[in-house]
């Protein structure tokens, strides 16, 4: 049996660490070549960053394709034509699939947030997707394929106001939760035009926290309130190969989508299951739906 993404080319933005980083290595296992974008460094140096560095190696080691972009995604003079024509020159083909993952997060009271903060925040969250797809979409309907993957947060929905008020991040989420609110609205709206292209437009939140290097600056969450890196990275992989008239425009979380599929989890290699964390190893009182 061939592997679920031989022959496709992703572009995964945010791949340098977290949730990208993973998702590049689960892709990669699945045949996809990868195009790994992540900011440069602060001093100016455009050489590769070393975690990108590192996992362009690692993906080619383990006899995969890959190729490093440094691009920081939330300048708003960057020519993001400039990252998808890297990627289509270096890996020989259009990209067929987009992970839209890269992402900042300002958990503020609205009143203490700045103009910058907000315009950074919807410059990488929304602004920067849009300007990807935009720039992916004739190409994949050349193909007559695509997928793109839009990974957004629970945060997006709606806080719980008095008596039964929400606390923690959510309560300090206007502004994340803005810009991932309209990152859904938009995938779905694209979805519904992109129906009889071939190409599927879902977003997919973790169902509980991701501890990637990034949430641990401001998430302190008990050991029941987390997920691992594989969950979130094996429901992206199911997304990025799903039929279009079977899921496409759907604002998922990772462990429903995975119960609702009966998908078997595997390590980011794809080697093995991802012991602990099969569909009948999921509580069903944790799914959001």
């Amino acid at each position: 049996m061939g592997k679920s993404c031989e022959g496709r080319v992703a572009l995964i933005t945010g791949a340098s660490r977290g949730i990208g980083e993973g998702a590049a290595r689960r892709l990669a296992a699945e045949g996809a070549a990868v195009a790994a974008v992540a900011r440069t460094r602060a001093d100016g140096d455009h050489r590769l960053p070393g975690s990108l560095e590192r996992l362009v190696t690692d993906i080619a080691e383990l006899g995969g394709r890959a190729v490093g972009i440094p691009a920081d995604l939330s300048d708003p003079s960057l020519d993001r034509s400039n990252v998808v024509a890297q990627a289509e020159e270096a890996l020989g083909g259009k990209v067929d699939i987009l992970i839209n993952n890269a992402a900042r997060a300002f958990y503020q009271p609205f009143a203490e947030l700045t103009e910058k903060r907000w315009r950074i925040a919807y410059e990488l969250n929304v602004w920067a997707p849009w300007d990807l797809a935009r720039l992916v979409l004739p190409g994949m309907r050349e193909l007559g394929r695509g997928a793109i993957v839009n990974v957004s947060s629970g945060v997006a929905e709606p806080p719980s106001l008095p008596p039964n008020r929400a606390s923690g991040p959510t309560m300090t989420g206007c502004l994340y939760g803005s810009t991932k609110a309209a990152l859904n609205r938009w995938t779905v709206g694209l979805a519904a035009e992109t129906w009889d292209d071939g190409i599927t437009v879902n977003a997919v939140s973790p169902e509980a926290a991701v501890m990637t290097p990034g949430a641990g600056d401001y998430v302190n969450l008990p050991p029941e309130s987390l997920e691992p890196m594989e969950t979130m990275c094996e429901a992206i992989l199911a997304l990025s190969t799903a039929k279009p008239q079977e899921l496409t425009g759907r604002i998922t979380y990772s462990l429903s989508l995975i119960c609702e599929l009966n998908r078997p989890v595997c390590t980011l290699d794809g080697t093995e299951l991802h012991l602990g964390w099969q569909p009948d190893d999921i509580d069903p009182n944790r799914l959001r739906g």
